[in-house]
Formats: C-alpha cells, structure tokens, sequence
C-alpha cells in the first residue's frame, strides 16, 4: 500500500489526501500546522473523521513516502518543491495537481524522479481547518509530459478511483492540460478583472468579451498544434452556465489581495501568441489589468 505526501493542503489537496486517507496512508504538508482530526463531507453529504498526521515546510524530516502530491498554487509549486525536494528519497514519483500549464514542464525536467501530471473537473471548498466539502463528482486525468510513465499513472489512477475520486491514465496529458488551460482563459480571468459571478459572463457587455477571448485562444492553440475539443465554444458556455453562480478562484484572489494564477492561465497562451506573431489583444490586456490589480502576485 503506497504512503501519500500532500504538500499544499487547500481543497484540492485535502480532498485528494483525505480520500486516500480512507484506505491508506496519508500525510498533510502546508506552511502552518492543521488539526490532526480531519473531516470530509462527501456530494452524498456524509461527514468522514480521519486521523491524517501533518507536517509544515519549516520542519520537514528525511521523507520515505512513496509518492508525492503537490497541490499548491501554480505560483507556488516551485518554491514548494525546493522545499520538499532535499528531503526526498531518490526517484521518489511526484503528481502536479495545478491549473495552467507553466511550472509543470519545468518541474518535469528539474525533479529527480517520475513527474504526473493531473487535471480535475472535481470541485471542493474548504469550510475550516479541519474540513473540506467534497462539493461535485468530476474526473480527473493523469499523465507525463513524455508518455514514459503510463504504467506509474495506471497505478495511482487505480488508487484514486477506489478512493472515490474517478480517474483515468492518459498518453495526452499535454493536450488536455491546454485544453483545460483554453476554458479556464474564457472565464477567469474576464469574471476575475470585472468582479462578477461566472453566470454573468452570459449578460453584455460581457458575453463578446468571452467570444472575443475564444478567438484568440483558438488561434494560439492551433498555432500549436493542440486541436481544441470538439464543441469548444459550446463547452465554455457549458462551464458557465455550470458554475453560473460560483465566484471563481482567482476572483476569490483578487478580492482577497492574494497571488492569483495569472501567470500559470494566460502567460503560457501569451508566450505561445509571441513565439507565432499571433495579436492576443484581449489577452493581453487582461494580463495587465489583473496584473495592476495584483501587483504582489508573480510576474
């Protein structure tokens, strides 16, 4: 039975810790100490108390788990992995579990062992420090940028449905990966700069903002290389009208004055635009207006 390291306890990363904590063995890793009693509230809305040890990033012992999972922020994932890297067993696999598409091929490359890479449609809030509302089933897909390590992401993805969170292993990660990262760019970073719920995108004079930024992303995306999935404009409205009342994470940043995840979501679309000659005007000026917005998040 393999052991788990959860390094970045947020939602996402408590869900997927907790879950695995019910038939396995699970440690939690975050900048401060967290109750050791855990609790989690499954979509059925049953409460689940768990016994899960923690640890903090100041003092970390030598590390023998079996594979590691980094669910910070995309612009923290390097800094956390510094961090925890030292006090790894060599070879020890890694599973990156942030949105965009920006510290997961560096990381790849820089860590010393099998690097995953997931993308999730699973949704969770946290309601305190020691619980985590399962909030809607998704599914999550797992993979490495180099399609080396199919057999590596088969396992844990086996490991991770049984734990309730349903999840397939998949030789195209990168596609999806740019795939997830095109409908995050039609909606967060527009519902983020104007402080609006996701359903609002539908109204004006919003809606050609959205249009507007499909556009471009669709043309950077074949730029390249990555063809968009089918129904890609239907599917952005599909999100939208899915979430039409949510306040999406990085809006919750920006009202909060925290980092956001603009440099993970539009830096890579906009590095894409340069290397090709491609106008992004749109967004551009979105990454500029959540840039003043943010000034402390990452350049």
């Amino acid at each position: 039975m393999s052991a788990h390291l959860i390094v970045g306890p947020g939602a996402l990363g408590r869900l997927v810790g907790l879950s695995l904590a019910k038939d396995g063995r699970v440690t939690l890793v975050g900048r401060r100490p967290l109750p050791v009693a855990q609790t989690l509230i499954t979509p059925e809305g049953e409460a689940l108390t768990l016994s899960v040890p923690t640890l903090t990033l100041d003092r970390l012992p030598s590390l023998t788990d079996d594979i590691v999972h980094l669910a910070t922020k995309a612009y923290a994932a390097d800094a956390a992995h510094a961090a925890i890297a030292p006090r790894l067993a060599p070879g020890t696999p890694l599973v990156l579990w942030q949105n965009g598409f920006d510290c997961q091929p560096r990381l790849s490359e820089y860590h010393d062992g099998p690097v995953l890479c997931a993308t999730t449609t699973e949704g969770a809030w946290l309601a305190g420090d020691d619980r985590v509302v399962h909030a809607g089933h998704g599914v999550t897909f797992l993979g490495d940028l180099g399609n080396h390590h199919l057999p590596l992401a088969r396992s844990l993805a086996t490991a991770l449905t049984a734990a309730g969170l349903t999840t397939a292993a998949v030789p195209d990660i990168r596609i999806r990966l740019w795939r997830k990262l095109a409908v995050n760019a039609a909606i967060n970073p527009l519902v983020a700069r104007f402080r609006i719920r996701n359903g609002q995108l539908r109204d004006r004079p919003f809606r050609p903002m959205v249009e507007a930024v499909i556009e471009e992303v669709a043309a950077i995306m074949a730029a390249e290389g990555i063809a968009p999935p089918d129904g890609w404009r239907v599917l952005v409205w599909q999100v939208v009208a899915g979430t039409a009342n949510n306040r999406a994470s990085m809006l919750q940043d920006v009202l909060a004055g925290r980092p956001t995840e603009r440099e993970a979501i539009l830096g890579p679309l906009l590095a894409a635009a340069r290397r090709h000659g491609i106008e992004a005007p749109r967004l551009a000026g979105l990454d500029a207006a959540l840039a003043r917005a943010n000034p402390a998040g990452p350049c």
